[in-house]
């Protein structure tokens, strides 16, 4: 919850949820998790008052609104028609389908997740998501490497939840297989960011610069992750 106290400026104005009138001096706006406006504001505060006072600081409760909805945690996904799920950026809908010899897969623009299936199909899904990023992620470590003269041990794809990568001190690579879901751009900055540790196995001055050096962009790309990177998941189990 953000909560601003007082202040005046004037700019355009945006919708408010709930007015609260108390024996107050001063004005509140808060903004609550779900992003709605409250204000809170003196008894004998006009709601022209009120109006003009939210207009004048609309820059600071967008700002915070946005803030807001960044700490939501994700919608609930299901194993249903429809639902729609990731792979390299793209979102894909689900069938359901009665006929089909593979468990999943991923044609016409959509996943088609044979029925027999249904009651493991988070199992089906991480299992093909697993499939995925051996093919992508080997062939994104390899042309990284060469093109930046980095040398490293073994790849691995594991099931990690807190961790899009890591490298060991002999030089092998690990990699969630979650980060598949994530657009290409995203994946090769994971991949080079662990290759870079196989030279310099800290987050010391010297390796973001290096990071730098080969992708200068780099920190928009922490920032995609830190904002998007709770999306890359799948359900729990089937509801």
């Amino acid at each position: 919850m953000f909560i601003f106290p007082f202040g005046i400026l004037h700019v355009m104005s945006i919708p408010i949820d709930n007015i609260i009138h108390s024996k107050r001096k001063t004005v509140s706006l808060i903004i609550q998790p779900d992003r709605k406006l409250t204000v809170r504001a003196p008894q004998r505060m006009s709601d022209d008052q009120i109006r003009e006072f939210v207009r004048s600081h609309d820059n600071w409760i967008r700002k915070n609104q946005t803030r807001a909805k960044a700490s939501l945690p994700p919608p609930k996904k299901y194993f249903t028609d429809g639902e729609l799920f990731l792979f390299l950026g793209k979102e894909y809908p689900l069938t359901i389908v009665s006929h089909q010899r593979l468990a999943l897969i991923l044609s016409d623009s959509k996943f088609q997740l044979a029925n027999s299936n249904l009651p493991i199909a988070r199992l089906v899904f991480s299992h093909w998501y697993k499939i995925q990023a051996r093919m992508v992620i080997y062939r994104r470590v390899d042309f990284i490497a060469k093109q930046n003269n980095f040398v490293h041990g073994k790849i691995r794809i594991s099931s990690a939840r807190t961790r899009w990568g890591s490298c060991s001190s002999s030089g092998t690579l690990s990699f969630t297989w979650r980060l598949v879901m994530a657009p290409l751009e995203i994946v090769d900055y994971v991949v080079l960011h662990e290759l870079v540790h196989t030279q310099i196995k800290n987050h010391s001055k010297s390796f973001w610069l290096k990071l730098g050096e080969i992708l200068p962009e780099y920190k928009k790309r922490v920032q995609w992750l830190k904002k998007n990177g709770k999306y890359l998941t799948l359900p729990e189990k089937i509801e």
